[in-house]
């Protein structure tokens, strides 16, 4: 699939097919981008339960022309009781990935749809919760089908998530493809939202059950945790490459990386040659490794750092920083591994007002906790932390943990705008530079830049510069040009999910709309 989907009056992209649809569905009602991006949210919490869904985090960025984008930080913060010397007294030395004590966070997602709409009110949104929830309440009552991506992620952590509160019951059973998945109590928490108000998962009933059920299941979290988390309006981090601003989300997230790599590769693109190439690949790569590095160091809960994220992305650093690139070598780089379940959603509505939204568990499944009659499963984003007092991300009360996820959003000097991300944890950041720079700056076409081989450097105890991951469409030439330079090159499938499901979008001066999405994913372009 190499063309580019065009429209003029509005458009969606989203990693599932029913996601794409709902959000289409709203724009054709005369829905705003942000009411139609809420609808697509919600299917995709439905549709791709494993990646997404109420009990879990997001972040938006928001943009009206003729003005800067806005971020939104709908994460929440480890819940009171969520103390290093209780997780010490009960033998852990790292934050468990499954269970009460990894679901240790407040689930900011919902949050960060209220904070959207109230956002949107300038635009004179005028849809309904219950319409915007419409499509998704159909599908959780009604049953959606089974993914492949569903069903592996089912086998790769059923004998974990099998022992988890509810999530035998609930979603254990749906393992084969095909199989049409009802989630009647989502449903129910839909409506009730769509009736009382979004706030009413923090602060009313729904809250009540939910902070009830997390204390019975042994949770951190108390009604308290709920009742104070409110989403957060941040600045937008940017950088400039590839004629293009590009904003992305600050901390707690990654967002920093991807600009730190852009602004690296902007300097040395030049003498890269083709997308493709070893001198590229290697570029972006190495590139990378720097991002990385200072991410690991500082980048936390902005209320904690030390240095500001914006140190990183001015020029007299970006060019100090570029003389470490070598260009016939590779630097030594280790360190945990970060995967990721995610979803990344587009939208641009037909007077040019864009979104681009990320929403996840964390991992596949999250905690694997089911809470309450909702079936509301509680992600564990809490593996964020350290049990370390001196690491950058120490667990502590109130604080919020190093986020993976980081949305995208780039201004051209010509004036096109470009909604873009990914899921796919420490790849993120990757996986975003190299859709970002094939489009600007090679010109390659939109769904081009997604369709084409990708490659994921990921961390190696074992190995001095990590381990690089390439898709096998990659010519031979390439494997061993980057093998001679020192990488130490593994080969994986064609369309390989760890790549992460990529989606774009663009909107020209003239008014034509394109987009693009990921053959990774189960997703589509929805426009009219």
């Amino acid at each position: 699939m190499q063309h580019t989907a065009m429209a003029l009056r509005g458009i969606v992209t989203a990693p599932h097919h029913l996601a794409a649809q709902s959000g289409l569905a709203v724009l054709r009602e005369g829905g705003n981008a942000v009411e139609a991006a809420i609808a697509a949210c919600a299917t995709c919490a439905v549709a791709y339960p494993h990646m997404n869904g109420m009990g879990g985090d997001g972040f938006w960025l928001i943009y009206e022309p003729g003005k800067s984008p806005i971020c939104i930080d709908a994460s929440g913060a480890a819940g009171s009781d969520a103390k290093l010397s209780a997780y010490r007294a009960r033998g852990f030395r790292a934050v468990p990935a499954a269970g009460p004590l990894a679901a240790a966070t407040v689930a900011g997602m919902v949050s960060g749809w209220q904070a959207a709409l109230e956002f949107s009110q300038r635009w004179e949104g005028r849809l309904p919760l219950s319409r915007l929830f419409e499509e998704a309440i159909h599908h959780a009552a009604n049953g959606v089908a089974v993914t492949e991506g569903i069903a592996q992620s089912l086998r790769e952590r059923q004998s974990v998530l099998s022992k988890q509160a509810g999530f035998a019951d609930s979603y254990g059973r749906w393992s084969e493809v095909g199989a049409v998945m009802r989630q009647p109590g989502l449903a129910r928490l839909l409506d009730s939202l769509s009736r009382t108000g979004l706030d009413d998962f923090y602060r009313g009933a729904v809250a009540q059950h939910l902070a009830e059920e997390l204390k019975r299941l042994g949770s951190p979290i108390s009604s308290t945790d709920l009742a104070r988390h409110r989403s957060v309006r941040r600045r937008p981090l940017t950088v400039t490459a590839g004629g293009a601003s590009i904003h992305t989300t600050p901390p707690p997230t990654q967002g920093l990386a991807t600009l730190i790599i852009l602004g690296l590769f902007e300097r040395v693109k030049r003498k890269a040659g083709s997308p493709f190439g070893v001198d590229s690949v290697h570029a972006l790569v190495e590139a990378s490794k720097l991002a990385y590095d200072i991410r690991d160091r500082h980048i936390t809960d902005p209320a904690h750092m030390a240095v500001h994220a914006t140190t990183y992305v001015v020029d007299s650093v970006l060019d100090r920083m570029v003389r470490e690139i070598n260009p016939k070598g590779i630097r030594p780089w280790g360190g945990p591994a970060a995967g990721g379940d995610t979803v990344w959603l587009g939208v641009i509505d037909g007077q040019g007002r864009a979104v681009s939204v990320i929403q996840s568990l964390r991992q596949a499944w999250g905690s694997g906790l089911v809470v309450g009659d909702f079936q509301v499963i509680w992600h564990n984003r809490a593996i964020g932390f350290s049990l370390d007092d001196n690491s950058p991300n120490p667990l502590m009360p109130g604080r919020k943990p190093l986020h993976t996820l980081a949305p995208a959003m780039a201004r051209f000097k010509d004036g096109r705008i470009m909604p873009f991300g990914t899921m796919g944890g420490d790849g993120q950041p990757q996986t975003l530079a190299a859709l970002f720079s094939r489009y600007a700056m090679f010109g390659q076409t939109l769904q081009q830049a997604i369709t084409e081989p990708r490659w994921r450097l990921d961390p190696s105890l074992h190995l001095n510069g990590g381990k690089l991951l390439l898709e096998n469409r990659f010519g031979a030439d390439i494997e061993v040009g980057l093998a001679r330079l020192g990488h130490s090159v593994e080969l994986v499938g064609p369309f390989d999910s760890s790549m992460g499901h990529a989606g774009a979008l663009v909107r020209h001066e003239n008014g034509l709309l394109e987009g693009a999405f990921d053959p990774r994913s189960d997703g589509a372009v929805a426009a009219f």
